[in-house]
């Protein structure tokens, strides 16, 4: 072991003896937790030694105590580098059940762009349009410029689709019936009796995918997100060039993502 490493260890032994006569201190979590905090950033890769280093702890240790959190599902590695999961959200359960849904969401989405390097956002129905309320974007140019605060029409999007199927039957009526459907595109459903058809699927299928309706080319997917009495107060969703992805992909492989970061969500608010 390095000189460096040895005073680091020290330092933190002795960070904790202050508390070595106390029967109910658990040192075992105490390290657990300095692992943790070693990771400064969600999007920090780190290696066993890396941590090692930071947090004085035996690499032995550091191994041990990541496989434990791996196990748990509060980190993940690739090769020989490790980083946090999204569920390490929940330890901080307390106080981010105050934060605000935008506040909430923005790291859930990051981690989507993160892993698909394709745009993610949150939205909440407001009437018969969408708002976006949190975004996070790929290093991508797409013709629609969508930022946060940005509205666009429920019924011909995935966002929209989805928290229009979680709506009650009789406010999905009326909704439809006082909402002017616009052919935005050749492939946009402006037919009342074929929306509503529509939308039942995706209450079916727990999932939208709108392909070409708002702007041709522009292909998205939307999951809803539900409270934990149940309740969709939110829907989130992945947008693409078509041309780049397809359906398919879409979903086998952007749908579980966007379910479990919206679960995840989902697990934060009442």
């Amino acid at each position: 072991m390095a000189l460096t490493n040895v005073s680091s260890q020290r330092e933190h032994e002795d960070r904790f003896s202050e508390f070595a006569g106390n029967p109910d201190f658990v040192l075992s979590l105490a390290r657990g937790l300095q692992v943790i905090e070693s990771f400064q950033r969600m999007t920090d890769t780190l290696s066993v030694s890396e941590i090692s280093s930071r947090t004085g702890l035996s690499r032995a240790a550091v191994r041990r105590l990541l496989i434990t959190l791996e196990i748990l599902g509060y980190a993940s590695h690739q090769k020989s580098l490790y980083r946090l999961s999204p569920r390490i959200l929940q330890l901080g359960f307390s106080y981010l059940s105050s934060s605000s849904l935008e506040a909430l969401a923005y790291p859930l989405l990051q981690h989507i762009t993160q892993t698909l390097h394709e745009s993610s956002s949150l939205g909440v129905l407001e009437g018969d349009e969408t708002v976006y309320v949190a975004r996070s974007s790929a290093q991508r140019v797409m013709s629609i410029g969508l930022a946060v605060g940005s509205r666009l029409p429920a019924y011909c999007t995935s966002m929209g689709r989805v928290m229009l199927a979680a709506l009650p039957p009789d406010d999905l009526a009326t909704l439809l019936r006082r909402t002017r459907l616009e052919r935005l595109t050749p492939r946009t459903i402006v037919d009342k009796a074929q929306l509503a058809r529509v939308i039942e699927r995706v209450r079916a299928d727990g999932y939208s995918i709108v392909d070409g309706e708002l702007e041709i080319g522009l292909r998205s997917i939307a999951v809803p997100v539900a409270s934990r009495s149940g309740r969709v107060v939110a829907a989130m969703n992945s947008a693409v060039h078509a041309a780049r992805v397809t359906r398919q992909r879409m979903t086998s492989e952007f749908f579980p993502l966007l379910r479990q970061q919206a679960a995840l969500l989902g697990s934060m608010l009442a």
